[in-house]
C-alpha cells in the first residue's frame, strides 16, 4: 500500500504556521516542524480536531503556550485566504468590528501572522517623506534607544508591544541581607562554642574549635501600583514590569507581591504569576474592579498596613509605591499611613510618572505627604527610568530626586508663610496660569 503524503501546499502552510508561533512567543525549532509534517502524514488530514491535536502535540510543550497556540490555530486555519482577508481589513475604507475586546494572546497571534506579509501600497504623504529625510540625516540614535526614551503615554500600539518585549528583559537586582542566625562555616569569624562542646562529647571526638558566621537571606519585593484615571497611560506597561519581576521570583527576590490601588486595594499577585503576560494582565483586570477610577491613597494604604503588612513585609522587604500622588483624601491620613509603611519596610521607593516634567513642583497635598516619608523618589515614565531603578536597587544609599524636591518643598512652605503664595493653586499646581505666562 502506498504511503499517503500531504500535499506540498499543506507542508508550506505548516511551516508558515510554525513561524507565526515562533514570532508570537512559542519556541518552535526546525526539528519540531519536521516532526509536525511527519505526524500529519501519519495521522492524516481528514478531521480538524485530529489535525489540531497533532500540531499541538508537536509544537506545544508548556501550559502557558496553549493560549497562544489556540489563537494562532483558530485564525490561521479557519480560512485558506486568511492573510488576504486580514490585509484587506487594513484598507482605509474598512473598519474593525466595534465593541469587540481581544482575548488573551490574540493580539500577539494576529501580529505574528501578519508579520512579513506585504501590505497594500500606500502613496507616501509629504509629512512622511519629510520625516524619512530627517531620520536619515540624524543617524544619532537607534530605534531601540528612541523607544527606551519615549514616554509611555505617547507610544503607539506597535511601540507599546515593542516596549513590553523590552520590559520583559529588564531585571531587578537584589543583594542578600545578613541575618541574626549563625551557621557553621569553614571561614567563619566567630567561635562556635556550642558546636565544640557537642563534638567533644561524642565518643572518640577530637578537641576542635569550629567557627560560624551570619547567614544571608534574600529580601522580598512588594509593589503597590496606582491604576486610577490619572495613571491610565502608564498602568499597563508598569504592570508588565511587575509581571516580569514576578516571573523571576526566587532568582534573587525570595517573594514578589503586587497590589493595585485606586478606590480600593486589590492583591493581584496570584494573577501575575501566570506565564503569559496577556493572560496575566487579563486576570489582574478581572480582579481589580476600579481601573481608571478615582484615587483614595490614604484609605488604601491604611487597608494594606492593617491587613497585609505583617504577611508580606517580612525579611527586609523593599516596597515600590507607583503613583502620581494626586490624592483626594485627607493628607494627614496619607502621611501617617506612608510613615507606617516606611517603618515596616526596609526601604520605601516612590515611582512617580510626573517627574518626566522638568517643571514638576511638589504643590499637591498628596505629593507633599508622600515626599516627607519616602526613602527614595524616582521617575517611572519610560524604559530608561525603569532601567535606572534597576541600577539604583544595587545602591542602598540611593535617594533619587527626593532631596531636591524636599528643598523645593521647604522653599514653597516659606513662601506660603510669608504670604507671597496663592493658596488657590496649592492642590492644583498643573492649572497655575502664571507658570505659563498667562494672566
Amino acid at each position: 500500500m502506498n504511503e499517503i503524503k500531504p500535499p506540498a501546499r499543506l507542508a508550506d502552510n505548516i511551516t508558515h504556521f510554525s513561524r507565526a508561533l515562533r514570532k508570537a512567543g512559542v519556541p518552535v525549532g526546525p526539528a519540531r516542524v519536521v516532526d509536525a509534517i511527519h505526524a500529519v502524514e501519519a495521522a492524516g488530514f481528514s478531521s480538524k480536531p485530529d489535525f489540531y491535536h497533532t500540531l499541538r502535540a508537536c509544537f506545544v510543550s508548556r501550559r502557558e503556550h496553549i493560549a497562544v497556540f489556540d489563537q494562532c490555530f483558530r485564525m490561521f486555519w479557519r480560512d485558506p485566504q486568511f492573510l488576504e482577508r486580514m490585509m484587506a481589513a487594513l484598507m482605509p475604507e474598512l473598519k474593525a468590528p466595534p465593541n469587540r475586546e481581544k482575548q488573551a494572546a490574540e493580539q500577539r497571534a494576529s501580529e505574528a501572522l501578519l508579520d512579513g506579509a506585504e501590505k497594500p501600497p500606500m502613496p507616501p504623504s509629504p509629512e512622511q517623506e519629510e520625516d524619512e529625510i530627517q531620520f536619515d540625516a540624524s543617524l544619532s540614535f537607534s530605534g531601540t534607544e528612541k523607544l527606551a526614551a519615549r514616554d509611555f503615554e505617547q507610544m503607539t500600539t506597535a511601540e507599546m508591544r515593542a516596549a513590553e518585549a523590552m520590559i520583559a528583559k529588564l531585571r531587578l537586582p537584589v543583594q542578600p541581607l545578613p541575618t541574626r542566625r549563625m551557621a557553621r562555616s569553614v571561614r567563619g569569624d566567630r567561635a562556635d562554642w556550642r558546636g565544640a562542646m557537642r563534638a567533644a562529647m561524642r565518643p572518640g571526638g577530637a578537641p576542635t574549635l569550629p567557627v560560624k558566621r551570619r547567614t544571608l537571606a534574600w529580601p522580598s519585593l512588594v509593589a503597590i501600583c496606582d491604576i486610577s484615571g490619572s495613571m491610565s497611560g502608564y498602568s499597563r506597561l508598569l504592570l508588565h514590569f511587575l509581571h516580569a519581576a514576578m516571573q523571576r521570583e526566587g532568582d534573587g527576590w525570595s517573594k514578589v507581591h503586587a497590589f493595585t490601588i485606586g478606590t480600593r486595594l486589590t492583591n493581584i499577585s496570584r494573577a501575575l504569576k501566570r506565564r503569559d503576560p496577556d493572560e496575566a494582565l487579563e486576570a489582574a483586570g478581572g480582579e481589580a474592579l476600579d481601573w481608571e477610577g478615582g484615587t483614595r491613597l490614604g484609605p488604601a494604604l491604611a487597608e494594606f498596613n492593617r491587613d497585609w503588612s505583617r504577611r508580606v513585609l517580612g525579611r527586609g522587604a523593599t516596597v515600590l509605591l507607583i503613583t502620581d500622588g494626586l490624592d483626594r483624601a485627607e493628607p494627614e491620613l496619607l502621611r501617617a499611613e506612608a510613615r507606617r509603611l516606611r517603618l515596616s519596610s526596609r526601604k520605601l521607593i516612590w515611582l512617580n510618572p510626573l517627574l518626566r516634567w522638568d517643571q514638576f513642583s511638589p504643590k499637591a497635598q498628596g505629593v507633599r505627604a508622600l515626599l516627607s516619608e519616602v526613602d527614595s523618589f524616582r521617575a517611572a515614565h519610560n524604559i530608561d527610568s525603569l532601567a535606572a531603578l534597576a541600577d539604583a536597587l544595587t545602591r542602598p544609599e540611593d535617594r533619587g530626586s527626593r532631596d531636591r524636591y524636599r528643598r523645593d518643598l521647604a522653599a514653597l512652605e516659606r513662601e506660603e508663610e510669608s504670604g507671597s503664595y496663592d493658596p488657590n493653586y496649592k492642590n492644583r499646581w498643573w492649572e497655575d496660569r502664571t507658570r505659563w505666562g498667562m494672566e
